[in-house]
């Protein structure tokens, strides 16, 4: 066998030996309130995986189960092979979470965090020192490490943050909303960072409301609503599944723009521009049908663009109240 190929072993309950993070049925609920009704979760080891949802949607919830700091009611799942109510302590020794507010303590230096968090993972003081060190320079926070923590810009202080969440050597990092708060440059050096920690075989479970980060840093995205992942898939699938989407055809010939006009059924037309707009979903096998029927009527287009709606298109439809895709889970494969 190949050494890049990963051998893979099924359990009955779903789980498999790459999956970092596998989930069958989860569920939980406070008090009348249904949080988490059934969720299915597959996250294999080195990738990134976003959960959307809005407001009180159950994306936290989910990270407390995942992350054993609290109990699901129902549901099977493992973390880094161990099962989550049998093994917690595996789970907790492979995982690290940073929180949607900061665990930086702002009476104490940053170079003191480090060695606190080194201190509760039970790393001798000369181990300690040296993981602080190696983290602070490589999060760029070496010339604030002997300042106050309370001094840090938000920026600072995040990147603080998931530098004691890496203390322990984890392999899966849990970050619930890691950039909420931020400037646009922060939330761009905390996008960096994070495909930092992918590139080193590091498992991200992302959950995050700005739609441009699922974007920019997902390999896969579900999104979560009323306690269930209504769609799940990369960025570009999720987009296929909402209306709207169009092929732009330009031409320079108003005559070869007449008789693409004439000839094509259900187009929208500009005549300003000399372009047509063809509803589609940007597939591969309908562009080369546009292609081919262009070729074959002898009509040649100057340009050719796919517009697809984008991620707020398809939020807005999955969790608004007047849904363009069925509630029903759409997985895109």
């Amino acid at each position: 066998m190949p050494s890049s190929v990963m051998p893979t072993s099924v359990k009955s309950d779903g789980h498999t030996s790459s999956d970092a993070i596998s989930a069958v049925g989860l569920r939980k609920s406070y008090g009348d309130k249904t949080v988490l009704d059934g969720i299915d979760l597959q996250i294999p080891a080195g990738s990134v995986f976003a959960l959307l949802g809005p407001n009180g949607a159950g994306k936290t919830t989910a990270v407390k189960i995942l992350s054993t700091l609290v109990t699901a009611d129902g549901g099977q799942a493992h973390v880094a092979g161990h099962d989550i109510a049998a093994a917690p302590d595996g789970v907790r020794a492979a995982i690290g979470v940073t929180g949607q507010f900061s665990a930086v303590d702002g009476l104490i230096t940053g170079e003191e965090n480090m060695l606190l968090m080194a201190d509760l993972h039970h790393l001798s003081k000369q181990e300690g020192r040296r993981v602080a060190a190696e983290l602070l320079e490589r999060f760029d926070l070496v010339e604030a490490a002997k300042k106050p923590a309370s001094s840090y810009s938000g920026g600072m202080k995040r990147r603080l943050d998931i530098a004691m969440t890496l203390v322990g050597d984890p392999r899966i990092i849990f970050l619930d909303e890691p950039t909420t708060g931020l400037d646009p440059r922060s939330r761009h050096n905390m996008w960096g960072i994070i495909r930092g920690l992918v590139s080193r075989g590091v498992t991200v479970f992302l959950t995050t409301q700005y739609l441009e980060e699922a974007d920019e840093l997902a390999d896969r995205i579900a999104v979560l609503n009323d306690g269930k992942i209504v769609a799940e898939g990369t960025a570009e699938e999720l987009k296929r599944l909402i209306p709207g989407g169009h092929v732009r055809i330009r031409f320079t010939d108003p005559a070869a723009y007449k008789a693409a006009a004439s000839a094509l059924r259900d187009v929208t037309t500009d005549e300003e521009a000399l372009a047509l707009h063809i509803p589609s979903d940007g597939s591969q096998r309908e562009l080369r049908s546009i292609l081919d029927w262009l070729d074959s009527e002898g009509i040649e287009a100057d340009e050719l663009t796919v517009h697809t709606p984008d991620l707020d298109d398809v939020f807005f439809a999955l969790t608004g109240p007047a849904n363009v895709v069925s509630q029903t889970k759409e997985t895109v494969r």
